[in-house]
Formats: structure tokens, sequence, C-alpha cells
């Protein structure tokens, strides 16, 4: 069993909470271990990230706190190795499914996959919304 390290849930700060009951849920379930990258990202982040190339939109999920970028851990470094993130992608889902919680996974994407990146989708979950959409016994 593996659990979010500090650093992990301090990243969590400012994200939106049915998306951290998402990532909670998932550690507890998953069978690879990962670790939070990134929640909330300033403009200026974003600004920066889309410069590298890192990033394909000025207009991310980050920037509201809709999205956090998961890092697969083997041995305790991060891996960007696609199937690393399989393990993880099914503790996700599961969770999102067990908490009625849309997810949408950048691993789906149909291009720029990008298997680090978790979001709620902008339709159930617009820009301005902040509130927890959830309606959980978890809470």
């Amino acid at each position: 069993m593996f659990e979010l390290s500090k650093r992990s849930i301090n990243r969590l700060h400012n994200v939106h909470p049915d998306l951290v009951m998402v990532v909670r849920r998932a550690i507890e379930i998953t069978q690879a271990d990962f670790t939070v990258l990134e929640g909330l990202r300033s403009p200026d982040r974003q600004a920066a990230l889309f410069r590298l190339g890192s990033t394909k939109t000025m207009n991310s999920r980050h920037l509201t706190g809709h999205a956090v970028d998961l890092a697969a851990l083997v041995n305790n470094e991060v891996s960007w190795q696609p199937h690393d993130y399989m393990p993880i992608a099914i503790a996700m889902k599961t969770a999102a499914s067990e908490l009625k919680a849309p997810v949408q996974w950048g691993g789906d994407w149909k291009t720029f996959k990008d298997y680090a990146h978790w979001q709620l989708p902008w339709r159930e979950y617009p820009a301005h919304e902040i509130e927890p959409v959830i309606k959980s016994a978890h809470r």
C-alpha cells in the first residue's frame, strides 16, 4: 500500500476538492506508487511551459485548480515510461468511478499524449466552479 508524501499533499493545495478526493482514493488502491508533480499553476508558469513545448495550451485546467500531474515512481525515481502509468490510470479511473467524479486522462488523448495529466472535464466543472460536485459519504 502506498501513501501520498507531504510534498504531494502540499501540491494538492488549491486543487478542486473533487479531484483531490480522487487522487487520495487512487493512492489507496493503486498497484504502482506515484507522486503529485503539480496542481494549481500560475499563468507565468503556464507561459514558461508553453514556451518550452511542455504544454500545448495557455488555457490549461491547471490554471483553475482543475488538473493535476501525477508521476509514476519506480524504485522511488520518477519514470516517464508510458507503461508505468497504466496501473495509475486504472487506480484513478476506479477511484473516479467509485466517487462518481468524471475525470479525463492525458494518456487517452489522441495527440500529445500526456500520461501524467489528469483533469476534471470542462462541462461538469466550469472554470469558475470551485465547489465540490461529488456527493459522497467520504466528506
